[in-house]
Order: structure tokens, then C-alpha cells, then sequence
């Protein structure tokens, strides 16, 4: 993975629109970042969630945000930093903390996460 690049994220979030695909999204201050001062952990994951969107963009100036618009409604992930596209042709994007512990992940894919 290395730094976003907004334009060629936004490329790659284009070539899945008006398609089903398969969304993993995932948040988290606990396993795998230490937050030594929070009182709460939080955190929230889905994979293989397969949906379809209209619209897709990436917005911000670092960390990003990544929103999706379906027909009911929307998906999104911010605090994101890094990406690359797999061997597989999966859109992998996450957010790092400063000790470069994940805080968010957000993949898109046309075949299933195993």
C-alpha cells in the first residue's frame, strides 16, 4: 500500500459503479490499535456486504473520505490513507493511525473476500 492518490483512487472507484460488488468495511479503535486514553471501544465491520452504487467519490485533503451513493442510501469511510489495487483487481483502501496501526479499512471487490 502507499499514499493516496485522490485522482487514481477516484478512477478505480468508478470502474465499480452500476455494478453489484462486494463491500468489506471495517472501523476499529481495539485489536488492532492501542488507544491507551479511551474509556470505550469502538468499532464496526462488515464483509462481503455485496452492494451496488450510482455514485462513488473520494473527498478531503488527507486522511480522506470515500462515499457511495446507493438507491436507499449511503456507505462511507473516512480517516483513510493509504490504497492500492491487488493482484485480483481489488480496490484496497485504509486508514493508519501515526503509529501506522489500522483504524479503518474499505475494499471494494467483483468477487467475494475469502
Amino acid at each position: 500500500m502507499g499514499p493516496i492518490n485522490k485522482e487514481q483512487v477516484q478512477e478505480a472507484i468508478d470502474r465499480f459503479k452500476m455494478q453489484p460488488v462486494f463491500l468489506h468495511l471495517e472501523t476499529t479503535n481495539g485489536a488492532y490499535a492501542s488507544h491507551l486514553h479511551e474509556k470505550m471501544v469502538v468499532g464496526a465491520y462488515i464483509r462481503n456486504g455485496k452492494i451496488e452504487f450510482e455514485h462513488g467519490k473520494i473527498t478531503g485533503e488527507g486522511p480522506y473520505r470515500i462515499g457511495l451513493k446507493m438507491e436507499l442510501g449511503w456507505v462511507y469511510a473516512e480517516g483513510l490513507t493509504d490504497w492500492e489495487i491487488d493482484d485480483l483487481g481489488r480496490l484496497l483502501v485504509a486508514g493508519h493511525d501515526a503509529d501506522g496501526k489500522l483504524a479503518v479499512a474499505f475494499q471494494l471487490s467483483l468477487t467475494s473476500f475469502e
